[in-house]
Parts: C-alpha cells; sequence; structure tokens
C-alpha cells in the first residue's frame, strides 16, 4: 500500500533553524508545559498542544478536563478486523482533537502482546505484528487526513509495564526486525506518521531515547521516515546520548536533560551543532504538517459534542462490531423477545469502560450493562449485584459525593501554598485531582483542602489515595492521621497507582467528610539502576494524583452469591457479568494471573447450576481464565466499551447488530501456558526468550499447551461453509481466492484469514492476510485474501540484511488456527 501524499513543504524549515541562535534552538526541543510545546515569533512558530489517546482525546488536563468521548478500547476495536474501522477511529479522533484545538494526539499503541500479563495491552492492538501494523496505518491515515498529528508509540520492545523505567528488553535483531519493529514498519511505508513516541525501556542495553541503531540508522535511515521523534514522558535520561540517538523533543517540559546542558554539550564539541539543526528541522516540519508554522490553522468553531447523537450512534456501533462470541451452545444468542432475564454482577452494575493509566479521559457518561439492558428489556429485566472485584479502593464516584457549597456532584478542592494562603477554591466534578502536574497556580500547592457530603449512609469505606500526610475528619470528628508513602520501585507506577488508606465507618447520609493532605517533599530516591529520573524528583516534590475514597462497605461473598442464585432460579435466563479492573489492566504495572479477581469464578459456577439457561458476559481487554466456560450456555467478550458500553452489549445480545469480532490475542487455558510470560525482569533484564515465536506462532509450534481460544476466533450469529480455496497469480507475496457460503438463518460477516506456514523448521506460522465479508444469510461469497510481501522475507543476521524464505510450504486458510479450513500446498 502506498502511503498518502504528504503535505507539501510550504516553507524553507532548514532557512528558519539558520535564523535561531543555539539557545533558541535548544529551548524549542523541550516542552514548555505538561503537554504543550514553545512557540518561536521570530519565525512564525505557534505553541503545539498534544493529547493523550487513543482511548479518546483527554486535553491538556491530567484529570478534572472537559468532557471528551470515550472510545472503545484499542483491542475490542481491533478486533473488528477491519481497516475501514481504523480509519473512521482516525477520523473520530481528529474532530475531537479538533474541537479542542490539540494538534497531535499521542496515539494509537502498537507494541505487542507477547505475555498476556501486560497490564497495557488493553490500549494496543493485538499480539500480531501484521494485524497491529495496519490498523495503525489506516488509523493514522484518517487521522492525519484531517491535519492532526498521530504518533506511534512506544519504540520499541514495551511490551510489559514492571519497572519499565529501568528494564532492558533483551530481543535477538531476528525477532526485532521481524516482530517488534514490524508494526512500526508497516505504518511508517503504509501512512507515513507525523511523529513516533520513545519508550521508556532499554533495548540490549541501550536506552530507547538513545537508540542510535534503532531511531537514526533503522527509522530515519533505512525506512527514510521524516517524522518527530519524542521521548515518552520523563523518559529521557541523558542530554549527548539522547540527542545524538536520534531523539528530538524531551517531553515534558519546562524541566528536563536539555536546556543548559545541551549548550554545553555543543558548545563543547560532544554534540554537533548539525544534530540540533536537524532535531529543530523535524519539530518545524511536524508544526508545518499540523498548521502551526507560517500561517496558522484555523479550529472549527462548530464541532460534535462528545455526547451528541451522531457521536454515540458511532461510539454503539463501534463497540458491538468487536465483540467476540466464545461459545454459543443451542444459538442461546442472541436473546429472543420474550422470557424474564436475571442480570447478575458488579461489572453489571459497575461496568468498566475504560482501563487506566494515560488513557483514561473524563466522559460525559458511562453507561452500565444494566443500564442498557433495562432500557432495551424493561420490567422482563432483573439485576442482583455481584461479588466484590477490586483489590484497592477507588476514588469515590461523583454520584456518592456532593459539593457542600454548591450540592453538586463531586467535591469543594481549595490549593493552600506554604504560606497558608487558598491560591485557588474550586468545585470539582470529580473525586481526584492532580498536583504539581498540569495546574496553572501561581506557587506550588503545599496543603489540599477536601471536603465533600456524603449522598448516603450506612456502612462506608472512607479513605485516601495519593502520597503525603493525610488527616481525615468525619462531622468534625478526626477518623485518622496517615503518612502514604509512593508504593513500588518504578516512579510510573508511584505516579499512576498511587497508594491507597481505607477504614469502615457509620456514617449518616448528609455527613461532612474533610481530607487535608499536606504535601511532603523528600529527597528523590535512585531507581533500582542507581539513575535518578526527572520523574522521581517531580514525585519527591509532591507530583501525583490525590483522591478521596467513599464507597459502600462490600457485602461478604457467600451472602452475594445465595442472593445471585435466588434470583436466576425464577428467571428464564441469567446473565452474568465478569470482569477485570483498571487494577489490573493499567499502566505502569501488570499483572500476575489471569484468574478473575474476587469469587467471581465461584459467582459464576454457582448461577450456571441453578439457572436454566446461563450467558456470561466478560468485561475485559484481554485474556482470563474461565474454568467454568463448559458449564455456560455462551460466553460473549465485550471488551472496555467505551461510554456507550451497555447499550452496545445490549445490542449484541439481542442481535439489534451483530457482535462479528475476532479475538486479537490467543487466551491461553492456565496461568503459566503461553509461549512467554515473565513480565518481572531479573536483574533488570527481560529476556525476549520467546524470539519469533509470539503468541499464536509459539502455541502453533507447541512452544506451550493450545490455547483455550486462538487469535481470529469468534463465531458472530453466523455458520461458514468454506466451498474452495485456491491460489491465484504469482510472485513473492501470491493472494488465495475463497468462497465461503453463510449457512446460517441470518446475514453475518466472515473474516477470511491466511496463514503462511513456511518450509523453514527454524520459521514460525504467521498470519499474511485477511479480509473481512459480508454475506446474506444462506448466499456464498468469493472472497480474495492478498497476502502480505513483507511476511514473505526473514532477516540475515549473517548478512545484516533482508533475506527471502526457502521455496515451498503451505498457506492455511483459518478462521484462527484452532479451525483451519483448507490447507494450500506452495511449489
Amino acid at each position: 500500500m502506498t502511503a498518502p501524499a504528504d503535505h507539501p513543504d510550504q516553507t524553507d524549515v532548514t532557512d528558519l533553524v539558520g535564523r535561531l541562535d543555539l539557545a533558541t534552538k535548544v529551548r524549542l526541543l523541550t516542552g514548555a508545559t505538561s503537554f504543550t510545546l514553545h512557540g518561536e515569533d521570530s519565525i512564525g512558530l505557534a505553541p503545539m498542544a498534544f493529547s493523550d489517546g487513543p482511548t479518546g482525546v483527554r486535553g491538556l488536563k491530567f484529570t478534572g478536563g472537559d468532557h471528551v468521548a470515550l472510545f472503545p478500547n484499542a483491542t475490542l476495536l481491533a478486533s473488528a478486523w477491519s481497516e475501514d474501522t481504523a480509519h473512521e477511529v482516525g477520523e473520530m479522533l481528529a474532530e475531537e482533537a479538533e474541537r479542542q484545538q490539540i494538534h497531535v494526539v499521542l496515539g494509537p499503541t502498537i507494541n505487542l502482546h507477547r505475555s498476556p500479563l501486560g497490564g497495557r495491552l488493553f490500549e494496543a492492538y493485538s499480539e500480531d505484528p501484521l494485524l497491529t501494523g495496519r490498523l495503525a496505518a489506516a488509523y493514522v491515515r484518517g487521522m492525519q487526513a484531517k491535519d492532526i498529528g498521530a504518533c506511534l508509540k512506544h519504540l520499541v520492545a514495551n511490551e510489559s509495564e514492571t519497572l519499565r523505567n529501568y528494564m532492558n528488553s533483551v530481543v535477538s535483531e531476528e525477532a526485532l526486525r521481524e516482530v517488534y519493529l514490524l508494526p512500526f514498519e508497516i505504518a511508517v511505508e503504509d501512512s507515513n506518521p507525523w511523529s513516533i513516541m520513545a519508550a521508556y525501556n532499554d533495548v540490549n542495553g541501550v536506552a530507547a531515547t538513545e537508540q542510535d541503531h534503532v531511531n537514526n540508522e533503522v527509522v530515519k535511515g533505512e525506512w527514510g521516515w521524516t517524522g518527530l521523534l519524542m521521548s515518552d514522558w520523563f523518559a529521557t535520561k541523558t542530554s549527548a546520548p539522547a540527542a545524538l540517538g536520534g531523539l528530538d523533543l524531551v517531553m515534558p517540559g519546562p524541566d528536563g536533560p536539555w536546556g543548559e546542558a545541551l549548550v554545553r554539550d555543543v558548545e563543547s564539541g560532544a554534540v554537533p551543532e548539525s544534530v540540533i539543526d536537524e532535531h529543530v528541522c523535524r519539530l518545524l516540519r511536524l508544526a508545518e504538517r499540523v498548521g502551526a508554522l507560517g500561517a496558522h490553522r484555523s479550529w472549527p468553531t462548530d464541532s460534535t459534542a462528545p455526547d451528541a447523537p451522531v457521536r454515540r450512534g458511532q461510539l454503539r456501533r463501534l463497540a458491538t462490531d468487536g465483540m467476540v462470541v466464545l461459545r454459543n451452545e443451542g444459538g442461546v444468542l442472541p436473546l429472543t423477545g420474550e422470557g424474564t432475564v436475571a442480570l447478575v454482577g458488579r461489572h453489571a452494575l459497575e461496568t468498566v469502560c475504560m482501563g487506566g493509566g494515560s488513557a483514561q479521559v473524563n466522559p460525559p457518561y458511562e453507561v452500565s450493562i444494566a443500564e442498557g439492558l433495562r432500557a432495551a428489556l424493561g420490567n422482563r429485566l432483573t439485576v442482583v449485584d455481584g461479588v466484590e472485584v477490586r483489590e484497592r479502593a477507588l476514588p469515590a464516584p461523583a454520584t456518592a459525593i456532593r459539593d457542600p457549597f454548591t450540592g453538586e456532584p463531586g467535591l469543594h478542592v481549595e490549593h493552600v501554598d506554604a504560606a497558608g494562603v487558598v491560591m485557588l477554591a474550586e468545585h470539582s466534578p470529580e473525586s481526584q485531582v492532580t498536583t504539581g502536574w498540569d495546574d496553572s497556580l501561581p506557587r506550588p500547592t503545599q496543603q489540599l483542602r477536601l471536603s465533600a457530603l456524603l449522598a448516603a449512609g450506612g456502612p462506608v469505606r472512607l479513605g485516601c489515595s495519593g502520597t503525603g500526610r493525610w488527616q481525615i475528619s468525619l462531622d468534625g470528628t478526626e477518623v485518622a492521621s496517615v503518612d502514604l508513602a509512593p508504593e513500588g520501585a518504578d516512579p510510573g507506577e508511584s505516579m499512576l497507582k498511587p497508594p491507597v488508606w481505607t477504614t469502615d465507618v457509620e456514617a449518616a447520609q448528609g455527613s461532612l467528610v474533610e481530607a487535608v493532605l499536606t504535601i511532603v517533599r523528600s529527597e528523590p530516591k535512585p531507581g533500582p539502576d542507581g539513575t535518578l529520573s526527572t520523574l522521581s524528583d517531580a514525585i519527591a516534590s509532591g507530583m501525583g494524583i490525590k483522591a478521596l475514597v467513599v464507597a459502600p462497605v462490600p457485602a461478604p461473598a457467600d451472602r452475594t452469591i445465595a442472593a445471585a442464585v435466588e434470583a436466576v432460579r425464577s428467571a428464564d435466563l441469567a446473565i452474568v457479568a465478569v470482569g477485570l479492573t483498571p487494577e489490573q489492566e493499567t499502566e505502569a504495572t501488570d499483572k500476575s494471573t489471569l484468574a478473575l479477581p474476587g469469587q467471581q469464578d465461584e459467582l459464576v459456577h454457582a448461577v450456571a447450576a441453578a439457572a436454566a439457561r446461563t450467558v456470561v458476559v466478560v468485561n475485559s481487554a484481554t485474556p482470563v481464565l474461565m474454568p467454568w466456560a463448559d458449564e455456560v450456555d455462551a460466553i460473549l467478550v465485550v471488551g472496555l466499551p467505551g461510554q456507550e458500553g451497555g447499550h452496545a452489549v445490549a445490542d449484541a445480545l439481542l442481535g439489534i447488530r451483530e457482535p462479528t469480532g475476532r479475538l486479537v490475542t490467543s487466551w491461553p487455558t492456565a496461568d503459566g501456558a503461553a509461549p512467554a510470560w515473565d513480565v518481572e525482569p531479573r536483574d533488570l533484564r527481560l529476556e525476549y526468550t520467546d524470539g519469533t515465536f509470539i503468541g499464536y506462532r509459539g502455541f502453533h509450534a507447541g512452544h506451550a499447551p493450545a490455547p483455550a481460544h486462538w487469535l481470529g476466533a469468534g463465531e458472530g450469529y453466523g455458520s461458514w461453509a468454506y466451498e474452495s480455496a485456491e491460489v491465484v497469480g504469482s510472485g513473492p507475496a501470491p493472494t488465495v481466492r475463497v468462497r465461503v457460503r453463510n449457512t446460517a438463518a441470518r446475514d453475518s460477516r466472515e473474516v477470511v484469514q491466511v496463514y503462511l506456514q513456511p518450509a523453514d523448521q527454524d520459521q514460525p506460522v504467521r498470519l499474511v492476510g485477511w479480509t473481512g465479508v459480508q454475506v446474506a444469510a444462506g448466499e456464498s461469497a468469493e472472497v480474495e485474501v492478498p497476502t502480505d510481501a513483507r511476511l514473505w522475507r526473514r532477516w540475515d543476521t549473517e548478512a545484516a540484511g533482508w533475506g527471502t524464505l526457502n521455496p515451498g510450504g503451505s498457506l492455511l486458510v483459518a478462521r484462527g488456527l484452532g479451525d483451519v479450513r483448507a490447507t494450500l500446498a506452495l511449489d
């Protein structure tokens, strides 16, 4: 596929760079704030604004910003196996960016699902490099067609979160080229992204921000990429090595390791000024592409609101399309229009619509599964709570508290300086506040005062989260005084998974809760590798997320399960909603197990034993263990479905719109039963021992027991006969022609997948192409699946270049490798 034509240069950026002195050039290469860049009037450069993505365009505030659209998560969108879907998502995110005057959206995330324990997998597409790369390219084309820059992240080998600021990913050159760099290569070749983000980790002993081999030799050299390479936030550790290693921009600002240190490096001759000029040229080229250089872009005055009917409809459709039917015994799905339904589970009432970390946004609303099914089924539905699913208390939902001054949902916040002066007093619609990060206060916050009225009484779990010294009182009586220190050795974990303290109290409705936090500034601690990061320094000075915790005290699990069993016995059908939470699916930490948290498995076993028919809805973006799978009639995986989640789940269950998703990652049968498992580095080294046999490739080669569900698996509501398959055409990447028939009584969509099994014994099977097709009930369709030439080569380490696979082997036409429909021998 040919990349779209880029904007022709209207300005000689080299000439503009020549007008700047050294100090000014270096100044431009570090952010001005957390999410903005410096402008320079003398050359017509406007400040640029970046925003986290890809679950939504959050804007410039880490917490408490404007309402923005919350999209289905990346694995759910990718499960549609549709480049058209990815392109549409890119367009929609660009519209969200335009509405907020954001120039660059920090996404898509295109690291791979190497181990199912990876905490951040929910915002990356897949375990397969071709699927990931082609979807990323389509997303980038959709976004950049509206002159909003995309940012591929995180370059490279950043497949886990544990000690990510210090760990060293040890990867063979063969695996790096054939697997982990491949999605970036595909996206660069097919869509020309205007920026890329360098990762936190080291790669083969060299920091990603200093990777001359990857950044300069491969990406900028071999691939001829002309975009801007920025650091992940606080990832840059050095001045000269990073500047020489291909990094163009340090984020965030205004502080960082460059500035005066980089000026001195140039003056001493350690860094040639031509290197600085090249970085600035790339920055100006990005500015020109997004309309921040010369004639500045005009922003739309009318835009689609995040809760507008058209946006609601789009998000609802996108979520349903990616949902995956893994089991449907007796055709229990889609549900009929009659009979009573008992809906059970905490995820039904508190559906998890997004993952944790920098992908979080502030949506205008989130529809739970209970709300969605209630709207569809009315009084046919009974809803029963489930067992507790969280190990850590979360910030209070806005509905649990009210501002004592305004009466609005949320709390009252006061930022106080070291002299005791209240710098800012305001209402917060959320129960969490960020300090020292993206505020615009005149002085650093020394004390944070949070106050709220309880919306409900009874047994209440009360507490706080965030580092510092807390004093908590209830109706003027002190409940506790507690010091909370950062958790974990990695500063990213301290930032995104702050320490929590809670206690259970009896409280009346309308009781006043006051939580006073005193910022404790300490000496920053070196990390496990002995280095001191700028993030460690920032956290030591009080930066972080602080929150008030208010929640009902959970009922004992045995009582909850007994209530669920009683409810489902009198219903015609039981739906159990289970899943993970942002404790497991989050940036900055990894999982330790694939088991569902709490006693959710016991709940499903009990319901399945008591109910006439049982459907399980799995509210998770990544694999979970399902020891009850053979006991239930149907399983629908709904991912993290975004703000329209409950409506989308209802549409899928009722067949209003078919859930046609296919898995983007193989689901193991047990903990440890995967080609790659460990995410915790040993001596700060994480060995990529699976080489090129990532995920389904390793399962197919027998490197682990066969998975419970393969990449590409998914039933939908159709049934399919593969009537013929043949190789057509010639050349290095042939096309496969397949005729499929929809043998079901309703129209459906099939995803025809083609895998190459090379003749070379040391080469893994790999996905080489796919095509989706909509087929009417009882009808057939002929489908052509072009294969991608980039999957027909192998890296020759000895020759340090690409070679070709040996002749022979076979092409497998499949619905995932657990359901191969045809084997085509190759000459």
